[in-house]
């Protein structure tokens, strides 16, 4: 197992005085960084958490489909199999296809930027999902058949998720996932139901209050960031991705 990188703390003494503008710049910068914090996980957690629930809205608003839900496609693909409904079992396979290809994208990235590009080991794969969110934009700009525009944008959508998914599922070492609200959902019962059975019945048994408060911070975020993207892609449609994309790629960048 790789060692993980090396972590700084959460409020390093600046070495003298800097301004509240710089302040928040270098700020920004650590979020991507190679060094890791846990407030830059964190921060950066609660960013990619807006951003798939907006994405994961749009998906919905522009396609009819939740494009980070893994488990209604493999449901979905055994249902209509029962059903002989081959066009939606192809469908599913798709989304659940390109997202596995997402996430094996993001650890290829990684991977690559450990070995030939050290400090940028983390920011590739987010400026790489803000690249294609920028994509996503040009493709429902594109005037392209239903038939066509409706597949492509689909899988597109689920690539995304699953390199997000994989990018922050890395950099924290597993300790979050943005896009997979069914297993956070679970966490915050079983710590909801720690805190009960040590409360009951008097137990050394205690809920992990950081991790229930970092696991609701997600969900509320990941929900202001779905109503958000209903509101943004009902309005304008994918064009409402390039403030998505520009978000990834300024994280990038610095």
């Amino acid at each position: 197992m790789p060692r993980p990188p090396h972590r700084q703390a959460d409020t390093p003494t600046p070495s003298r005085a800097i301004g509240p503008r710089s302040q928040v710049l270098r700020r920004a910068r650590l979020i991507a960084a190679h060094h890791r914090a846990a407030s830059s996980d964190r921060a950066l957690a609660l960013i990619l958490a807006a951003i798939a629930g907006s994405a994961n809205a749009g998906g919905f608003i522009l396609l009819g489909s939740y494009t980070s839900h893994m488990t209604g496609y493999l449901s979905a693909i055994a249902d209509n199999l029962v059903l002989q409904n081959l066009a939606l079992v192809g469908q599913s396979l798709l989304a659940i296809s390109l997202f596995i290809c997402g996430a094996a994208s993001s650890a290829i990235v990684i991977n690559w930027g450990r070995a030939h590009k050290p400090t940028h080991q983390y920011s590739l794969p987010i400026g790489l999902q803000g690249a294609l969110l920028a994509a996503l934009a040009a493709l429902g700009a594109t005037p392209l058949p239903e038939a066509i525009a409706h597949p492509l944008s689909l899988g597109l959508l689920c690539f995304i998720m699953g390199l997000q998914n994989a990018t922050i599922t890395k950099i924290s070492y597993a300790r979050i996932r943005t896009t997979h609200a069914t297993g956070m959902i679970t966490d915050v019962g079983i710590e909801l139901g720690r805190a009960v059975y040590g409360r009951a019945f008097h137990a050394p048994i205690h809920a992990d209050r950081a991790k229930l408060g970092i696991l609701l911070q997600l969900l509320g975020t990941f929900l202001l960031g779905g109503i958000i993207g209903a509101l943004g892609y009902g309005l304008i449609g994918f064009a409402f991705s390039l403030p998505l994309a520009a978000i990834l790629l300024t994280l990038a960048l610095l």
